[in-house]
C-alpha cells in the first residue's frame, strides 16, 4: 500500500465530524434535533440573485472565463471596495475563488514558505492552522481571552513577533466568537505589522453582519503601508445567503495577485461562470433582502442573549458578540462536576452530553482551540432557538 503525502499528514481531521454523525443518525431515527452549529444563513439566497444565475444559463453563458474572474465582477468587487470600504483597487488586483476558503488557501500558499510562522488568534476558525500546515507554515496562537472581549491586542500581536514571522490571520467580525474590533484596536495593530512588516490576512467574510451601532472597518484602511500589506479576503456566502453558490475574492497586492492568478489557473481555473453572473446581481442589486436578513439576526441575537443572561445562575456565562451569527458560551464551570454520574472534563463532554440527552447539537469550543466553551449559532429559527435554549439550560441545572 502506498503512503500519503506528508502535507497531508499534517492536517487534522475535524473534531466535528463525531458531533455530526451522531445528529445525523438521531435525525434519521425520527428524532427531533435542534441545531445550534450551524454556520450559515438560514435564508433562501434573494430571489433577483436566483434569477440573474437563470438568465446566464439561458443565454448560454456556460464557458470558461478568466481564471481570475469574470471582468463584470471584478469592476463590481471593485466598486463594491471603494464604496464600503473606502479602498481603491484595479480590476487585475482581484481574484475571485471558489469560496472565500479558497481564497484563504491561495493567499496562504502564495505569502507562506516551509517554516514561516503564521500569527492566529485563538478562538480561530478551525480552518486556518490547518491550512497554514498543509502549506508548510507554522501555526502560532495569541490567546483573545474573554476578559478582553476575546480581542487581542497590538502588545500581544508585538509580543508574538519573532524573525521566522511571516503573516496574522486577523478577522472582525470573529467566528467563533461574534467579536467586532473597533478602528482605533486596528490601527494599533496595524502599526505592529507595518513596523515589522507582516502580512495580514484580514478575513472579512461576516463585514455586513454587525449589531449594536458597531461599525466594520478594514485593517487595509489604515494607510498605504498597511494596504501593501493587507490581503482583503470577502465573499457573497453569509451577507447574500450564498454558502452553497462558493464565491469568494481577495483584494491584494497586484504582484501577489498576479501569481495568485497563475496558480489558480493551473488548479481549479475559474469559479462556475453562472455563480459569477449572480454574485453581480449580489453585490449590484437590491440590498433589502439582504438588510432584512441582517435585521433578522439581530432580533436572535437579543433574544438570545437574553436568555443566556438567565443562565449565569447555572454556571454558563458569555462575552457579547457583536458581529456574525455566534455567541462563545462558557461553560468551564461545569468541568470537574457530574451529568448523571459521568464527570464533565470540557466542551467535547458537553456537546456530547447534550446531544444524547437533549437533543441539542452544538460545537465545542475545543475545536476553535478554546476547551472553556462551546459555540452556539442563531442562524435556526427562533423558535428552535428558545426550545433549545431551555433543554441547555435544564441540562446546567441537573449537573451535580
Amino acid at each position: 500500500m502506498f503512503q500519503v503525502s506528508e502535507r497531508i499528514k499534517a492536517i487534522a481531521p475535524s473534531m466535528t465530524l463525531a458531533i455530526s454523525a451522531k445528529a445525523n443518525e438521531l435525525k434519521a431515527a425520527g428524532e427531533h434535533v435542534i441545531n445550534f452549529g450551524v454556520g450559515e444563513p438560514d435564508f433562501n439566497t434573494p430571489e433577483h440573485i436566483c434569477v440573474a444565475a437563470k438568465e446566464a444559463l439561458d443565454k448560454g453563458y456556460t464557458k470558461y472565463v478568466a481564471a481570475a474572474g469574470l471582468p463584470a465582477l471584478k469592476k463590481a468587487i471593485v466598486k463594491k471596495l471603494k464604496k464600503d470600504n473606502n479602498l481603491d483597487y484595479e480590476a487585475s488586483q482581484i481574484i475571485v475563488s471558489n469560496g472565500a476558503k479558497h481564497s484563504i488557501f491561495n493567499a496562504i500558499f502564495a505569502v507562506i514558505n516551509p517554516g514561516d510562522e503564521v500569527l492566529i488568534p485563538k478562538p480561530y476558525w478551525l480552518t486556518y492552522p490547518e491550512v497554514v500546515k498543509s502549506c508548510g507554515g507554522i501555526p502560532e496562537y495569541i490567546y483573545a481571552t474573554p476578559r478582553h472581549g476575546y480581542k487581542i491586542t497590538a502588545a500581544q500581536v508585538k509580543a508574538a513577533i519573532r524573525p521566522q514571522t511571516k503573516m496574522l490571520i486577523f478577522t472582525s467580525p470573529n467566528n467563533p466568537t461574534g467579536a467586532v474590533y473597533t478602528e482605533d484596536e486596528i490601527r494599533a495593530i496595524a502599526e505592529v505589522c507595518v513596523k515589522h512588516n507582516i502580512v495580514v490576512l484580514s478575513d472579512e467574510i461576516y463585514e455586513k453582519l454587525i449589531y449594536g451601532g458597531e461599525t466594520h472597518f478594514s485593517i487595509a484602511q489604515c494607510s498605504p503601508e498597511m494596504k501593501d500589506l493587507t490581503i482583503v479576503v470577502n465573499g457573497v456566502s453569509k451577507s447574500y445567503a450564498m454558502t452553497g453558490w462558493r464565491l469568494g475574492y481577495l483584494a491584494c497586492p497586484e504582484h501577489l495577485a498576479k501569481a495568485i492568478s497563475s496558480f489558480q489557473s493551473h488548479s481549479t481555473s475559474n469559479v462556475n461562470t453562472m455563480t459569477q453572473y449572480a454574485a453581480v446581481a449580489a453585490l449590484e442589486g437590491d440590498v433589502k433582502p439582504m438588510n432584512e436578513m441582517i435585521e433578522a439576526f439581530g432580533r436572535r441575537r437579543n433574544i438570545m442573549l437574553e436568555k443566556l443572561d438567565g443562565m449565569k445562575a447555572l454556571g454558563l456565562d458569555y462575552v457579547k458578540p457583536d458581529g456574525a451569527f455566534y455567541v462563545m458560551l462558557l461553560c468551564d464551570k461545569l468541568y470537574g462536576k457530574r451529568y448523571k454520574g459521568v464527570k464533565i472534563r470540557g466542551s467535547m463532554d458537553i456537546a456530547d452530553m447534550l446531544l444524547t440527552h437533549k437533543k441539542v447539537a452544538l460545537t465545542p469550543g475545543v475545536c476553535f482551540g478554546d476547551d472553556d466553551a462551546v459555540r452556539l449559532s442563531y442562524a435556526l429559527s427562533a423558535k428552535d432557538m428558545l426550545e433549545g435554549l431551555e433543554k441547555i439550560a435544564e441540562f446546567a441545572s441537573e449537573v451535580e
